[in-house]
Order: structure tokens, then sequence, then C-alpha cells
């Protein structure tokens, strides 16, 4: 089946994320199951233009958020571009569909108070677990990487002597992250508490290429558990709604800019493939340099 291949297509030649090609198949599911109780077409070559407005009405009627309707919008607009490449499809519907708006939202990202608060005033638990969910959100404001890079990390990811971090994004594209004194002071404490954690559970320091973070038996860390490790936390300190890894991204972004960090090197340490997704920071800064302006011009 077109959508099969398709899918293969994004894993072995684009090499998308396996996060992101989940996305794009339940995308294309939900696309293909609405055709089929609505239309009683079960191919979604068989669709026309009217056919998208439809699902995408009742996306909209379902409260699902503009930017996630996009998205799906996205899913399908490269489904049938790769489908008119196979010659599968003469016309592209996509072409007569009209996404909706998104309402540019700010990043969402603490204040230095904020941190100082929590690496110098929240107490860890002592042993293993407090350990790791300190360098967690450490590495988070050290480095800026995302949730799902944190994850696949490896022991031999890092180079302790150089002060680097080999980090793998999207597309599996490898970047390197040069890491602070006190982060591989604490990276250093942090690796001498995990083996002898895991020797007392699985009587094995294991070896280099086994993940740097693990639960409390012993297995590789999942996302959810990370977020629900970050959230725990960022709620002592700051009582924004969203307080996910990607706020420590953004906080990390943010307080570089305002550092003078040049845009360029900003965006090289985020894993950005255009320079237009590390701008949205700079909107954060001229906001704050309005507020110092209506605070101290006379005439402001």
């Amino acid at each position: 089946m077109l959508k099969d291949k398709y899918i293969d297509y994004l894993t072995f030649e684009k090499r998308f994320s396996a996060h992101t090609i989940l996305a794009y198949h339940t995308d294309l599911d939900n696309f293909t199951g609405y055709l089929l109780s609505q239309y009683t077409i079960s191919d979604p070559l068989q669709a026309d233009h009217h056919m998208i407005r439809s699902w995408l009405i009742s996306l909209i009627d379902r409260k699902i958020s503009a930017r996630s309707v996009n998205r799906k919008l996205s899913t399908l607009k490269s489904f049938y571009r790769y489908c008119q490449r196979q010659g599968a499809l003469q016309a592209n519907p996509m072409l007569k569909v009209v996404a909706p708006r998104v309402s540019k939202q700010l990043p969402v990202f603490l204040t230095r108070d904020n941190l100082d608060t929590l690496f110098r005033s929240i107490s860890f638990p002592s042993g293993y677990e407090g350990s790791r969910d300190k360098m967690i959100l450490t590495l988070f404001y050290a480095t800026g990487i995302r949730r799902a890079e944190l994850v696949q990390i490896k022991l031999n990811d890092f180079d302790l002597q150089a002060g680097t971090l080999k980090v793998t994004g999207k597309r599996n594209k490898q970047r390197i992250i040069p890491l602070g004194h006190l982060v591989v002071s604490q990276l250093g404490e942090y690796l001498n508490i995990r083996s002898i954690f895991l020797e007392e559970i699985l009587s094995s320091p294991g070896n280099n290429t086994d993940p740097l973070f693990v639960t409390t038996k012993g297995a590789p860390i999942y996302p959810r558990l990370v977020h629900t490790i970050v959230h725990q936390y960022l709620s002592l300190i700051a009582s924004n709604s969203k307080l996910s890894p990607h706020v420590l991204r953004h906080t990390f972004a943010t307080h570089m800019l305002d550092e003078g960090a040049d845009l360029n090197a900003i965006k090289e340490l985020l894993g950005h493939s255009s320079l237009a997704a590390t701008q949205v920071y700079t909107h954060n800064t001229i906001e704050k340099l309005k507020l110092i302006y209506k605070q101290a011009h006379p005439r402001a």
C-alpha cells in the first residue's frame, strides 16, 4: 500500500525521528478513518479538496488547536506530494485547502531568579534518584537540548576532558555542545553515584554504550518520566501553566541572547535547521526592551 511506502520513505530516506513518524502515521490513519466513516472511502488518493476541508472543519469543531490542525494538514501535504512524485496522483487536492491561521505565541521561559532558586535553594533527595533529577534539570538548562535528545544520550557521548557533549537531534543529525566546568564537575559526581547505584541493583556498572539516565530499577529512562521530573521541580519555583522540558530549552536560548550571544551560535547549539526558528527568541528580548523603555524614558 502506498501509505506504508510513504512511512518507509520518511523512516529510511528522510530519516525522521520515531516521534515524528508516529505523528505522521497517526494523522494519516485518522484522516483515512474519517474518509471511511463519512464518505465510505478507504483510499486517501480518492479524496478531493472538499473532503479534506470537511475533515479540517471537523477537527476545528472538536476544539483542536489551529497549530495541531496545521500539523495534520502538513502531513497530508507531504503525503500527496510523495504520491505525485510516485505517479499515483494527477492533481494535488491540498492546493485548494487553506490552513487556519496560527496566533504567534512567545516562548515561555523562566527568570534567572527562578533558576537560582531551583539550583541553590531546592533540596534534592540524597542518593541516585535525587542526583539524576538534578543532573537532568542542569543539562536541559546548560545545553538547551530537547527531551528526545536527552533520553538518547549514552555514556560515551560525553568527553569530560574536552568538556563536550555529542547530541543526536532531528533526522539523526549530530552536533557537539560545549559544557561549562560546573556542569562537567556535577556530571562527574553523578556518574560516580550512578555507577555505585547500578552495582547495587544490577551487580554491574554497565558499559559506555549504556544510557546516561536510568530509572530506579535500572531501565533506560523514558520521555514521560523526564517530563514528570521536570514538571515536579519547576512547579516549586514557577507558576507558569507550561512547565515542561521545552521551557528550559526556551530559557537557555533567551538567557544566552540576553547576554549578547550571536543568534547564529544559538541556532547551532539548539540544532535548528534555519535561523527563522531561532529568531522567535528575539521577540522576548524586544518585549523586555520595551518594558525598560517605558519604565525609564520620561516621554514613554
